[in-house]
């Protein structure tokens, strides 16, 4: 079992800056994808920025030039560094990893969320 703690989030004026990071622990051999979710009241979940094991970055275009994703796989981590926020930005972020734990049994795990709110 693989569990996600995020952290990072808050409050925030538009124009300004947060960084969101996940740390991933548990039976974990491999991940394979790696990144952050949004959603926003009354719409469905959609992907923010994630990479893959390749290290290939995939953004939103809505996010694109704005928001920026690393990935330490030695710590098993991913941070999302979010400048230029914008009140529309306003969610609660979701870091999910996929992969294979020791047993090479695959793996799907979400972390509990974060809540970002741009206003002023």
């Amino acid at each position: 079992q693989v569990q996600l703690v995020e952290s990072g989030g808050g409050l925030v004026q538009p124009g300004g800056s947060l960084r969101l990071s996940c740390t991933a622990s548990g039976s974990i051999f491999s991940i394979n994808h790696m990144g952050w979710y949004r959603q926003a009241p009354g719409r469905e979940r959609e992907l923010v920025a994630a990479v893959t094991n390749f290290g290939e970055p995939n953004y939103a275009d809505s996010v694109k030039g704005r928001f920026t994703i690393s990935r330490n796989d030695a710590k098993n981590t991913v941070s999302l560094q979010m400048s230029s926020l914008k009140p529309e930005d306003t969610a609660v972020y979701y870091c999910r990893a996929r992969g294979a734990g020791w047993t090479m049994r695959s793996f799907d795990s979400w972390g509990e969320g974060t809540q970002v709110i741009v206003s002023l």
